[in-house]
């Protein structure tokens, strides 16, 4: 495979390079920045800004896989950020590889595409949309999401691994802990929800075997599909855990999900009507993540290219509680 990963230096995009690399595939990478440690591993790497419609042409030349990983993520910014960045972006790609006739393109979605405020338990890809999403985030990914699907002149398939974890996280585990040592970290609900969580080397092989399996007449063409481990944990249980693990203070405080709900709401409005650009301290979307379930049945990706969960949420809790101990 000759693949090109934007966001690959990111924390799934990384994972992906490497796993490519231990095959014996060629890989290029995009990216905002020049990657020295990339370029030392034998990537070759491309400078280009996506959500500014840079030239990406060299880049996809000769390319036959694209695996577009990079997004904007957050629960709380300008919708025009995160409309450019994940949206504008994508279409662009998309419009160039096209041109320079890769045949396959695997976009990193995000179950948050059909997150409405209800839980969800053991659905599966056809759920549907929700009518409207709590932040740009979710809206976002799911208008490109819905824009990579419907190509007729490239062969797409997109990934949803929920709550990605595991040694170089750089988003939910350094969160987590600061929180706690703060002590600004409540469980949000009674602590009985069930979520997917997904190790982050299982959601990198996950895009490799959908991308080897993306073909003409494969049902991966023109489908999305749920990512996770073997099954679903109690979100609060596996939170305690992971900050034992890694020596965080333990949870002491709850406050319940109507409460929550109310305090982010007004929390919101004020942000909102103030102008005050840094992200609240509490948002629906947290809560909502935080206090429901969100599982999903994964079966189609089994069936259709054989995903497994390879790494044990045990193991990979090991594996990330001695990387960040390290």
């Amino acid at each position: 495979m000759k693949a090109l990963v934007t966001g690959g230096n990111g924390f799934i995009g990384r994972y992906i390079v490497e796993q490519l690399l231990e095959r014996g595939d060629e890989v290029r990478v995009i990216g905002r920045n020049d990657y020295p440690d990339l370029r030392a591993m034998g990537v070759e790497c491309f400078k280009v800004n996506l959500a500014a419609e840079g030239d990406c042409s060299a880049a996809l030349q000769g390319s036959d896989t694209v695996f577009h990983v990079a997004a904007k993520a957050g629960v709380w910014g300008d919708p025009t950020d995160f409309y450019r960045n994940n949206v504008t972006a994508t279409q662009h790609l998309l419009h160039h590889a096209i041109r320079a006739g890769v045949p396959k393109f695997v976009y990193t979605s995000s179950p948050s595409v059909v997150f409405g405020e209800s839980s969800l338990a053991g659905v599966n890809e056809s759920q549907p949309y929700p009518p409207s999403y709590l932040a740009p985030y979710p809206l976002t990914k799911a208008a490109a999401e819905q824009y990579v699907l419907r190509q007729q002149d490239i062969l797409t398939t997109a990934l949803r691994p929920h709550l990605v974890w595991g040694p170089r996280d750089p988003h939910i585990i350094p969160r987590l802990v600061a929180r706690a040592r703060a002590g600004t970290l409540p469980q949000i609900g009674d602590g009985t929800n069930l979520v997917d969580v997904t190790y982050v080397e299982n959601a990198a092989e996950a895009h490799i075997q959908a991308a080897d399996a993306l073909s003409e007449d494969s049902p991966v063409r023109g489908s999305s599909y749920f990512i996770g481990q073997a099954k679903p944990v109690n979100l609060w249980a596996f939170i305690r855990s992971l900050l034992a693990r890694l020596g965080a203070p333990p949870i002491r405080r709850r406050v319940s999900y109507a409460t929550a709900w109310r305090l982010a709401t007004v929390v919101e409005r004020g942000y909102t009507m103030f102008g005050v650009a840094a992200e609240p301290p509490l948002t629906r979307l947290t809560v909502s993540q935080m206090a429901t379930s969100h599982w999903f049945d994964l079966s189609a990706a089994r069936r259709d290219f054989g995903y497994q969960a390879r790494i044990s949420t045990e193991e990979g809790l090991q594996k990330t509680a001695m990387a960040f101990d390290g």
